[in-house]
């Protein structure tokens, strides 16, 4: 079903309207998937998009040899990925990539739909020549940032006893079994900590003899306070999401018209000069910032562990702050636009097509008055989610006075990212 959906996205794309609020492919992927994605999916179920996520199906049944049982005549090289690119530095190079043409991959069918049609052709391909799902777990844009966010989430998959773990050779969650598929995503379920890489698609469960897998309901946040596996291309992650959250809300909802047309002129000096700015925003000086709060909480505090690792691990209190950024960024458009949904089911091509009746309901915004409450009441949530996330991993190593010390100008970072935020969406 979800892989139809995908398609049609793509077929609207190319061959439907040019007026993206009329388009299918603009609709339902740029404002009925991405508001399900970022309020509900995200918060609340992690990588559970994952689970369902169309792109790497058509190359995993051609890599298996089968759609529906967990063995058949496989195809391809099902070569291991390359150790030095086993990280997500690609994706997060890909989402940059992505975000420098945003404004119009979201504004323009056509572009949308090559878009969605490279990441079919890319993960198939991946699937060709790589086991498992390296696509999804090294490449996708959107895995990389679902990944991050989904140790928020409130549900795990997790090894209830490892001892049985132990003493079960044949690791069939690995490796799979005629029950089910080897994990797709290459995770040893037993050595995980962290929802980061588990794409929750239940295939351990199944193939698991003892029964010793669950999927768990825990508190939010949990896996940040994880100290085992925080990682620096994890920790940038953290970093160009908070800076493509800050310069989105300044493009597509801001004043200026200059930004917006520089941002749309693609491949002139304007839209250069733009994309510099965002590279050198997200890449330098949100970074060197953070930087130097750290290095200077370092100060204060008397910490005696490098600044490098300092840096990075609280680096992991921006993961609430950024969740909620978006959130709140997409609750700006959100309910001002839903109602083309019931417009694009009805003529997903703009041709004129009357499917379900509702083609003819005008555009009609929805709760716009309580938009700008719902995103304050949001942005203060993940502010006082980062401070207090950054006051607990500093307190790892430090009594509380110095692990205060060393946490306030991080808590000083957020908070004028949060001001600017809330000025750049409310204001």
């Amino acid at each position: 079903i979800a892989l139809a959906g995908f398609l049609l996205a793509i077929l609207a794309g190319l061959f439907g309207t040019p007026v993206g609020s009329r388009n299918f492919g603009i609709v339902f992927v740029w404002i009925a998937w991405w508001a399900i994605l970022m309020l509900v999916a995200v918060p609340f179920l992690g990588r559970g998009w994952c689970s369902i996520c169309p792109i790497p199906a058509p190359g995993e049944w051609l890599q298996r040899g089968t759609m529906l049982g967990p063995r058949g005549k496989a195809k391809g090289l099902g070569r291991r990925w390359p150790k030095r690119f086993r990280n997500i530095w690609l994706q997060n190079g890909s989402f940059l990539l992505v975000a420098l043409f945003s404004t119009v991959i979201l504004t323009q069918p056509y572009i949308t739909a090559i878009v969605l049609a490279a990441f079919l052709f890319v993960a198939l391909g991946a699937s060709l020549i790589f086991e498992r799902r390296a696509f999804c777990r090294y490449l996708c844009p959107v895995g990389g940032f679902i990944g991050l966010y989904s140790q928020l989430a409130p549900v795990e998959l997790r090894v209830m006893d490892t001892a049985v773990c132990a003493a079960h050779t044949e690791k069939t969650c690995y490796t799979g079994s005629a029950d089910g598929y080897g994990c797709p995503w290459g995770v040893f379920p037993p050595g995980m900590v962290k929802n980061t890489y588990c794409g929750t698609c239940m295939e351990c469960l199944r193939t698991c003899p003892h029964d010793n897998i669950a999927l768990n309901v825990r508190s939010l946040g949990a896996d940040l306070s994880e100290k085992r596996n925080r990682k620096l291309d994890e920790a940038y992650k953290a970093f160009i999401m908070l800076g493509a959250a800050a310069v989105y809300s300044a493009v597509l909802l801001g004043p200026w018209g200059t930004l917006k047309l520089a941002a749309y002129s693609v491949g002139s000096l304007s839209w250069m000069a733009y994309a510099a700015s965002f590279l050198i925003l997200i890449l330098l000086a949100l970074p060197g910032i953070f930087w130097l709060m750290v290095w200077l909480g370092k100060r204060l505090s008397d910490a005696s562990q490098p600044t490098k690792k300092l840096f990075i691990s609280q680096a992991y209190a921006l993961v609430p702050l950024g969740l909620t950024a978006w959130i709140a960024f997409s609750l700006s458009f959100v309910f001002a636009n839903f109602s083309y949904v019931l417009v694009a089911l009805s003529d997903p091509f703009g041709w004129g097509w009357n499917l379900l009746g509702t083609a003819d309901i005008a555009w009609t915004p929805w709760l716009t008055n309580l938009t700008p409450f719902l995103q304050v009441g949001v942005l203060v949530g993940g502010f006082i989610w980062a401070a207090t996330t950054s006051q607990k991993i500093a307190s790892e190593k430090l009594d509380a006075a110095r692990a205060t010390r060393l946490a306030s100008p991080v808590i000083g970072f957020c908070l004028v990212f949060t001001l600017t935020l809330m000025g750049l969406l409310i204001a």
